[in-house]
Protein backbone atom coordinates (compact mmCIF):
# COMPACT_ATOMS: atom_id res chain seq x y z
CA UNK A 1 0.00 0.00 0.00
CA UNK A 2 1.76 3.08 -1.17
CA UNK A 3 0.51 6.40 0.45
CA UNK A 4 1.42 9.01 -1.33
CA UNK A 5 1.97 12.51 0.98
CA UNK A 6 2.63 16.71 0.53
CA UNK A 7 4.86 17.56 3.17
CA UNK A 8 5.53 21.26 4.76
CA UNK A 9 9.14 21.49 5.51
CA UNK A 10 9.99 24.82 7.66
CA UNK A 11 13.39 27.05 7.53
CA UNK A 12 16.87 25.93 8.39
CA UNK A 13 18.49 22.04 7.93
CA UNK A 14 16.75 20.30 11.11
CA UNK A 15 16.17 17.87 12.73
CA UNK A 16 12.70 19.52 12.97
CA UNK A 17 9.60 18.75 15.20
CA UNK A 18 7.62 17.10 12.68
CA UNK A 19 3.44 16.23 12.42
CA UNK A 20 2.13 13.27 11.35
CA UNK A 21 -1.18 14.56 9.81
CA UNK A 22 -4.22 12.30 8.68
CA UNK A 23 -6.87 14.00 6.67
CA UNK A 24 -10.61 12.80 7.04
CA UNK A 25 -12.79 11.26 4.34
CA UNK A 26 -13.42 12.42 1.29
CA UNK A 27 -10.20 14.84 1.58
CA UNK A 28 -6.89 14.17 0.18
CA UNK A 29 -2.97 15.10 0.98
CA UNK A 30 -3.38 18.74 0.56
CA UNK A 31 -6.35 18.96 2.75
CA UNK A 32 -4.78 19.86 6.07
CA UNK A 33 -1.32 20.85 4.74
CA UNK A 34 -2.86 24.58 4.75
CA UNK A 35 -2.41 24.75 8.55
CA UNK A 36 1.08 24.59 8.54
CA UNK A 37 2.12 27.60 8.88
CA UNK A 38 -0.41 28.46 10.82
CA UNK A 39 0.76 25.78 13.74
CA UNK A 40 4.06 27.13 16.28
CA UNK A 41 5.28 29.62 13.87
CA UNK A 42 5.09 27.00 10.92
CA UNK A 43 8.60 25.57 12.91
CA UNK A 44 6.61 21.85 12.35
CA UNK A 45 7.96 19.78 9.61
CA UNK A 46 4.49 18.40 8.67
CA UNK A 47 4.03 15.21 6.56
CA UNK A 48 0.25 14.46 5.06
CA UNK A 49 -0.17 11.28 3.46
CA UNK A 50 -3.13 10.75 1.66
CA UNK A 51 -5.70 7.56 2.39
CA UNK A 52 -5.55 4.51 0.54
CA UNK A 53 -9.37 4.15 -0.82
CA UNK A 54 -11.02 6.35 -3.28
CA UNK A 55 -14.60 7.16 -2.54
CA UNK A 56 -16.82 10.05 -4.47
CA UNK A 57 -17.89 12.78 -3.06
CA UNK A 58 -19.61 13.78 -5.88
CA UNK A 59 -21.28 13.16 -9.19
CA UNK A 60 -17.55 13.56 -10.63
CA UNK A 61 -15.11 13.89 -8.08
CA UNK A 62 -13.17 11.24 -6.08
CA UNK A 63 -11.80 11.85 -2.62
CA UNK A 64 -9.87 9.32 -0.32
CA UNK A 65 -10.82 7.20 3.40
CA UNK A 66 -8.43 5.15 5.51
CA UNK A 67 -11.16 2.55 5.78
CA UNK A 68 -14.61 2.29 4.37
CA UNK A 69 -17.92 3.43 5.59
CA UNK A 70 -19.58 1.32 7.93
CA UNK A 71 -23.43 3.01 6.79
CA UNK A 72 -24.59 2.71 10.31
CA UNK A 73 -23.36 -1.05 10.49
CA UNK A 74 -20.39 -2.87 12.28
CA UNK A 75 -17.23 -0.33 11.83
CA UNK A 76 -14.53 -1.76 9.22
CA UNK A 77 -12.02 -2.55 11.86
CA UNK A 78 -10.22 -4.44 9.49
CA UNK A 79 -9.62 -1.84 7.38
CA UNK A 80 -8.46 0.83 10.47
CA UNK A 81 -5.53 -1.70 11.03
CA UNK A 82 -4.94 -2.45 7.90
CA UNK A 83 -4.02 1.55 7.80
CA UNK A 84 -2.42 1.68 10.65
CA UNK A 85 -0.24 -1.45 9.31
CA UNK A 86 0.62 0.92 6.33
CA UNK A 87 1.44 4.55 7.86
CA UNK A 88 3.43 2.29 10.41
CA UNK A 89 5.81 1.28 7.76
CA UNK A 90 5.66 4.77 5.90
CA UNK A 91 6.46 6.27 9.00
CA UNK A 92 9.45 4.59 9.45
CA UNK A 93 10.35 5.39 5.76
CA UNK A 94 10.07 8.86 6.58
CA UNK A 95 12.41 8.90 9.57
CA UNK A 96 14.67 7.93 6.91
CA UNK A 97 13.74 10.34 4.42
CA UNK A 98 13.10 13.38 6.13
CA UNK A 99 14.70 15.52 8.88
CA UNK A 100 12.48 14.81 11.17
CA UNK A 101 13.24 14.99 15.35
CA UNK A 102 12.22 12.30 16.84
CA UNK A 103 12.01 12.78 20.06
CA UNK A 104 9.26 15.96 19.01
CA UNK A 105 7.11 13.94 16.74
CA UNK A 106 3.17 14.40 16.87
CA UNK A 107 0.41 12.45 15.59
CA UNK A 108 -2.52 14.52 14.46
CA UNK A 109 -5.74 13.17 12.70
CA UNK A 110 -9.41 14.87 11.92
CA UNK A 111 -12.43 12.93 11.63
CA UNK A 112 -12.03 9.79 10.20
CA UNK A 113 -8.04 10.05 10.21
CA UNK A 114 -8.75 10.84 13.78
CA UNK A 115 -9.64 6.80 14.24
CA UNK A 116 -6.53 6.36 12.70
CA UNK A 117 -4.20 8.55 14.58
CA UNK A 118 -5.68 7.01 18.17
CA UNK A 119 -4.81 3.24 16.52
CA UNK A 120 -1.37 4.87 15.77
CA UNK A 121 -0.46 6.78 19.13
CA UNK A 122 -2.39 4.41 21.84
CA UNK A 123 -0.58 1.40 19.64
CA UNK A 124 2.98 2.79 20.02
CA UNK A 125 3.02 5.37 22.37
CA UNK A 126 7.02 5.83 22.75
CA UNK A 127 7.23 6.53 19.03
CA UNK A 128 5.01 10.14 19.42
CA UNK A 129 5.45 12.76 21.76
CA UNK A 130 1.98 13.90 21.72
CA UNK A 131 -1.31 12.80 20.23
CA UNK A 132 -4.18 15.52 18.42
CA UNK A 133 -7.43 14.37 17.99
CA UNK A 134 -9.76 16.59 16.15
CA UNK A 135 -13.75 16.18 15.38
CA UNK A 136 -13.02 12.02 15.58
CA UNK A 137 -13.80 9.13 18.14
CA UNK A 138 -12.16 6.38 19.19
CA UNK A 139 -14.82 3.17 18.22
CA UNK A 140 -15.57 0.96 20.94
CA UNK A 141 -15.15 -1.70 18.28
CA UNK A 142 -11.38 -1.02 17.75
CA UNK A 143 -10.42 -0.41 21.23
CA UNK A 144 -9.93 -4.47 22.25
CA UNK A 145 -7.84 -5.12 18.89
CA UNK A 146 -5.19 -2.85 19.83
CA UNK A 147 -2.63 -3.64 22.19
CA UNK A 148 -2.39 -1.16 24.32
CA UNK A 149 0.15 -0.88 27.39
CA UNK A 150 0.83 1.32 30.29
CA UNK A 151 3.00 3.48 28.09
CA UNK A 152 -0.16 5.86 26.81
CA UNK A 153 -0.02 7.05 30.56
CA UNK A 154 2.64 9.52 29.73
CA UNK A 155 1.47 10.32 26.23
CA UNK A 156 0.10 13.52 26.37
CA UNK A 157 -3.11 13.78 24.10
CA UNK A 158 -5.02 16.88 23.09
CA UNK A 159 -9.10 16.21 22.21
CA UNK A 160 -11.02 19.09 20.39
CA UNK A 161 -14.90 18.35 18.95
CA UNK A 162 -17.66 20.59 18.12
CA UNK A 163 -21.08 20.59 20.23
CA UNK A 164 -22.71 21.14 17.09
CA UNK A 165 -21.25 18.26 15.24
CA UNK A 166 -23.65 16.93 12.67
CA UNK A 167 -21.32 14.10 11.29
CA UNK A 168 -19.61 12.62 14.60
CA UNK A 169 -21.93 13.87 17.53
CA UNK A 170 -19.99 15.45 20.96
CA UNK A 171 -21.23 12.48 22.99
CA UNK A 172 -19.16 10.13 20.53
CA UNK A 173 -16.06 12.36 21.51
CA UNK A 174 -17.01 12.45 25.15
CA UNK A 175 -17.62 8.65 25.56
CA UNK A 176 -13.49 8.43 23.71
CA UNK A 177 -12.66 10.75 26.57
CA UNK A 178 -13.91 8.83 29.66
CA UNK A 179 -12.41 5.46 28.26
CA UNK A 180 -9.16 7.39 27.61
CA UNK A 181 -9.27 8.59 31.50
CA UNK A 182 -9.57 5.31 32.21
CA UNK A 183 -6.76 3.98 30.48
CA UNK A 184 -4.49 6.86 32.21
CA UNK A 185 -4.11 8.50 29.23
CA UNK A 186 -3.34 12.30 30.14
CA UNK A 187 -5.28 14.59 28.06
CA UNK A 188 -6.90 17.90 27.54
CA UNK A 189 -10.41 18.12 26.26
CA UNK A 190 -12.02 20.80 24.54
CA UNK A 191 -15.11 21.22 23.33
CA UNK A 192 -15.90 24.30 20.72
CA UNK A 193 -19.48 26.33 19.64
CA UNK A 194 -18.91 24.83 16.03
CA UNK A 195 -19.25 21.63 13.66
CA UNK A 196 -17.48 19.69 12.06
CA UNK A 197 -14.44 21.89 11.09
CA UNK A 198 -11.33 23.45 12.47
CA UNK A 199 -11.68 26.91 13.69
CA UNK A 200 -9.42 29.87 14.47
CA UNK A 201 -9.68 29.35 18.03
CA UNK A 202 -9.21 25.55 18.06
CA UNK A 203 -5.97 26.33 15.84
CA UNK A 204 -4.79 28.88 18.54
CA UNK A 205 -5.16 26.26 21.25
CA UNK A 206 -3.89 23.29 19.21
CA UNK A 207 -1.02 25.69 17.96
CA UNK A 208 -0.29 26.53 21.88
CA UNK A 209 -0.44 22.76 23.15
CA UNK A 210 2.49 21.73 20.13
CA UNK A 211 4.27 24.09 21.93
CA UNK A 212 3.90 23.08 25.22
CA UNK A 213 3.84 19.76 24.85
CA UNK A 214 5.98 18.81 21.55
CA UNK A 215 8.10 21.47 20.57
CA UNK A 216 9.23 22.62 23.92
CA UNK A 217 9.62 19.54 25.77
CA UNK A 218 9.05 16.08 23.13
CA UNK A 219 10.17 12.97 24.52
CA UNK A 220 12.62 11.99 27.19
CA UNK A 221 16.13 10.55 26.05
CA UNK A 222 15.74 7.41 27.31
CA UNK A 223 12.34 7.00 25.67
CA UNK A 224 13.50 8.02 21.96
Amino acid sequence: MNLIPTIYRPPGAGPHPTILTLHGRGANAFDLLGLAPYLCGGNFLMICPQAPLETPIGPEAVGYAWYRASQGGVPDTDGMLESRRALQLFLDDCLKSYPIDPRRLAVLGFSQGGVIAYSLALTDPERFAGLAALSTWLPRELTPRLQISAAVEALPTLVHHGTQDPQIEVDRARDSVARLRELKVPLTFKEYEMGHEIRPRGLYDLSAWLEEKVRATGRSPLQA
